[in-house]
């Protein structure tokens, strides 16, 4: 699937420090899609950064737009929170 990213996803990866190439691992093969409000989804993976840390990496995702629009993007240390077992 293509993606385009909004102004909004460029400046938070800018701004939190997410490698776009992280971005773009989770966008291409996500450990879990879950649905969102409004019809968005939220792609997900867990994903150790530079600091060695294991994070959550979130992209709210609106993919019924030709190609699929990134919302936002943002990585959170509250895995527990927003991980959903299968």
């Amino acid at each position: 699937m293509k993606f385009r990213l909004s102004r909004h996803a460029l400046e938070e990866l800018r701004r939190r420090g997410i490698p776009r190439d992280l971005l773009e691992q989770v966008l291409q093969k996500p450990q879990q899609v879950l649905p969102e409000r409004d019809g968005k989804k939220v792609y997900q993976s867990r994903v150790k950064f530079s600091e060695g840390k294991v994070f959550l990496l979130r992209a709210v995702v609106n993919d019924e737009a030709e190609p699929a629009v990134v919302i936002t993007v943002y990585r959170t240390s509250k895995i527990e929170k927003y991980w959903r077992s299968t």
